[in-house]
C-alpha cells in the first residue's frame, strides 16, 4: 500500500480501482478498512477509492503526541496530494466528518462534493463531552470499554438482531487502544464551528435519527452552518455504515454522480 509523508505523519492507504478521486475518512477508533472496507467496492467501478489511515490507525505512523483536526487534516490533504491532486469527493463519517470539513474549508480547491455523515462542529454539548469522558474512563477495563462502545455506536433494533456470537465479536473488535485513546481526547477539544462558513463545495449532510453518539441534531446544525449543502437522514445508530450500508451507498452515490 502506499505511503506519503504529511507533516510529522507517514500516512498509509489503500487505492481501489482507477478514475475520479474519492476519498473515504474513518471515525474514532477504527481505521479505514473497518470502517470502508466493506463498502468500498461498491465505489470503485470508474472510481479511484482512497482509503487512508489516520494517526492512531492500522499502519501510520506520527510521533505520538496530541492529535489536532488541523493535523489530520494535513494527513488527508497529503493523501489527495499524492494522487495527483486533482479534486477528490471526501465522504467522512464521525470523526473523519470533522475531518473532511476541516479540509474542505482550508483546501476548497481539494474537493469537489463533500459529504459529512453522523459529524459534529464543536464541543459545547454537555451530552457528547460527557459520553466521550466516561467512555475514555473506561480505557482501563477493555471489555467496558468495548461494551460501552457499542451499545452506543449502534441502534437497540440492531444490537437486538445481528445475533450475539456476531455482537460479541464486534464488542472485542472495540478496544482501548492508544490510537481510539487519542481520537477520543480529540472529541472532547474538536472545534470547527469557524470553519463552516468557508466551505465552497456542494454538501451533503447525513444525520442518523437513532444515533446515541453523536445525537442527529449535530447533523442538523452542521447542515445549517454550510450554505451549499443539502440534508438527509436515516433510522440508524451512530455506525450507518453498517446498520444501513445499502441505503448509505444510494445517498451517496446519488449525491456524487449527479451531473
Amino acid at each position: 500500500m502506499p505511503i506519503v509523508s504529511a507533516g510529522d505523519a507517514r500516512v498509509d492507504y489503500q487505492v481501489r480501482g482507477s478514475g475520479t478521486g474519492l476519498l473515504f475518512v474513518h471515525g474514532t477508533g477504527f481505521g479505514a478498512e473497518g470502517t470502508w472496507g466493506h463498502l468500498a467496492d461498491a465505489f470503485a467501478d470508474g472510481r479511484s477509492v482512497l482509503l487512508p489511515d489516520l494517526s492512531g490507525c492500522g499502519a501510520t505512523e506520527d510521533d505520538g503526541t496530541e492529535l489536532t483536526v488541523e493535523r489530520l487534516a494535513a494527513q488527508v490533504i497529503g493523501v489527495i496530494e499524492d494522487n495527483g491532486g486533482e479534486p477528490v469527493d471526501l465522504v467522512g463519517f464521525s470523526l473523519g466528518s470533522v475531518v473532511s470539513a476541516t479540509v474542505a474549508a482550508t483546501r476548497p480547491d481539494l474537493v469537489r462534493r463533500l459529504v459529512l455523515t453522523a459529524g459534529w462542529a464543536g464541543p459545547e454539548d454537555e451530552y457528547l463531552r460527557n459520553l466521550m469522558t466516561v467512555w475514555r474512563s473506561l480505557a482501563g477495563d477493555a471489555d467496558a470499554f468495548g461494551r460501552f462502545g457499542t451499545m452506543t455506536a449502534f441502534s437497540r433494533t440492531f444490537l437486538n438482531t445481528v445475533g450475539r456470537e456476531q455482537l460479541e465479536g464486534i464488542i472485542q473488535g472495540n478496544q482501548p487502544s492508544e490510537g481510539a485513546l487519542r481520537h477520543i481526547d480529540l472529541n472532547l477539544r474538536a472545534d470547527i464551528r469557524g470553519l463552516l462558513p468557508r466551505i465552497e463545495s456542494e454538501t451533503l449532510v447525513i444525520g442518523c435519527t437513532l444515533d446515541a453518539t453523536v445525537p442527529v441534531e449535530h447533523s442538523r446544525e452542521l447542515h445549517a452552518a454550510i450554505a451549499n449543502s443539502s440534508y438527509a437522514e436515516l433510522e440508524s445508530g451512530h455506525v450507518v455504515v453498517y446498520e444501513k450500508p445499502a441505503e448509505f451507498v444510494k445517498l451517496v452515490r446519488d449525491f456524487i454522480d449527479k451531473p
